[in-house]
């Protein structure tokens, strides 16, 4: 797998490759085609002057006059064309060779050079043209055109300027191909041997960052994965450790009172009884938190929403309090505008803040203080629970909403897991700031409606 998925990238690389550079080779041919058409038009350009030429001659000496003829072919040759010339009657009066042959030395070596004219060369088919004067044919010309030596070096310079580019840019194109697929599979190959970690049972394994682009936050989005199951089965070995531990205390105290009664050392009166009852309910006490986690995780609550007054309800559940708080020699206040309204299910609602308040009892000492405030933010009510007391640790913060985290208060630690949950049901947020001595701040965030 890892091979091919390289292969695929880098056979996807050079096909791009490919394409882009056969477009060079299809935008040569276009220019070429034009190139060539332009030197078609422009060698018939040439032949006419030349036939101009011949027949203004004619008509200005009244006839075929050989000196004028002589250096009409000389310049004719200069234009790259040869010419054999006859008359009406179909004879032969002059051809290039000729010309050439009666010019003077000094001429014909400067013609012979800038046209490279060999009269020994192999020639083509010539083309008739006829020439005429005033409507009556005065004889034709054949004409063929010399070798185009400028056009063919540039037509050769070109081929090999573009076989040269195309060959280096092709080998750039596949080296960069190959960079490209091993940069760009090496974190997916790794998010796949890593994946298999993870499936294996090993949540330790993490990925490197690869960057901010997609895969990157893939990356990302994998090791916070990893994290959370680690996380998780962190806090799964803790239940059954946390779990053994609260449940092995009631049992132990149970089962010690029941051995005592049946050999006689234990009364069976109303206060032995009242003792198993008592431990049987905080067993009952801590499988009822488990239940209720469970049943807030998987959303089977039944909300049962409705619109209320928050101040008195407020007030109310504060009021359950009061004896608590004043004897820890404490203050516990309200602040809550009037006719504030809040949808919510109000049994639900008074275990979120129940719990709170709770939390922040077990922490202000003698002299502290716990406020609950509640007011409008945005199109959300927010409720918020702040007291004094000792503060949360800042290594424990992170973990306090997670099932079973237990902190220095001990317990299963399930009360604010279930409140997270609870809030989380009425599509709202639960924060927390604290800090060590100076106390604590819960925020509910709850929608208005």
């Amino acid at each position: 797998m890892r091979c091919n998925l390289r292969c695929k990238f880098l056979l996807l690389f050079v096909l791009i490759s490919a394409i882009a550079l056969s477009s060079a080779f299809v935008l040569r041919g276009l220019i070429m085609r034009d190139f060539a058409r332009y030197l078609d038009g422009e060698s018939q350009d040439r032949i006419q002057r030349v036939v101009a030429l011949l027949e203004g001659g004619y008509e200005q000496n009244g006839g075929w006059q050989q000196s004028r003829l002589t250096t009409d072919l000389a310049w004719a040759l200069q234009l790259g064309v040869e010419v054999h010339l006859f008359d009406s009657s179909g004879q032969a009066v002059i051809d290039s060779e000729q010309a050439v042959s009666a010019l003077t030395p000094l001429m014909r070596r400067r013609v012979l050079e800038v046209t490279g004219y060999d009269p020994r060369a192999a020639k083509t088919d010539p083309v008739p043209y006829p020439l005429y004067l005033r409507g009556e044919e005065i004889g034709h010309l054949e004409a063929q055109l010399l070798d185009r030596v400028k056009e063919d070096y540039f037509v050769r310079s070109s081929n090999r300027v573009l076989l040269v580019s195309v060959t280096i840019l092709g080998l750039i194109s596949i080296l960069a191909g190959i960079i490209a697929s091993r940069r760009m599979t090496r974190p997916i190959l790794e998010l796949v041997d890593a994946s298999g970690d993870i499936a294996g049972g090993d949540l330790s394994r993490r990925v490197k960052n690869s960057g901010n682009d997609e895969i990157g936050r893939l990356s990302q989005s994998f090791n916070s994965m990893a994290h959370g199951l680690e996380a998780q089965e962190k806090l799964r070995r803790t239940l059954l450790s946390n779990a053994a531990h609260e449940l092995r205390t009631p049992l132990a105290i149970i089962s010690g009172e029941l051995e005592g009664m049946l050999d006689g050392v234990l009364p069976t009166d109303r206060s032995a009884l009242q003792s198993l009852h008592d431990e049987a309910r905080r067993l009952t006490a801590i499988l009822d938190g488990v239940d209720e986690l469970s049943r807030a995780e998987s959303s089977t609550l039944n909300l049962h929403k409705e619109s209320f007054e928050l101040k008195p309800y407020l007030s109310t559940i504060s009021s359950r309090f009061e004896r608590i708080v004043a004897d820890k020699n404490a203050v516990l206040l309200l602040d809550c505008p009037e006719k504030l309204i809040i949808n919510a299910d109000p049994d639900r609602l008074s275990q979120i803040i129940i719990n709170l308040i709770s939390n922040s009892i077990k922490a202000i000492v003698s002299g502290g203080r716990i406020t609950i405030s509640a007011f409008l933010e945005g199109d959300c009510v927010c409720i918020e629970i702040t007291d004094n007391g000792c503060g949360i640790p800042e290594e424990d913060l992170p973990f306090i909403f997670e099932r079973f985290y237990k902190g220095k208060n001990g317990g299963l630690g399930l009360g604010l897991t279930i409140v997270q949950e609870l809030v989380a049901t009425h599509s709202g947020s639960i924060s927390v700031r604290s800090s060590v001595g100076s106390g604590t701040s819960f925020r509910v965030m709850l929608p208005c409606t």
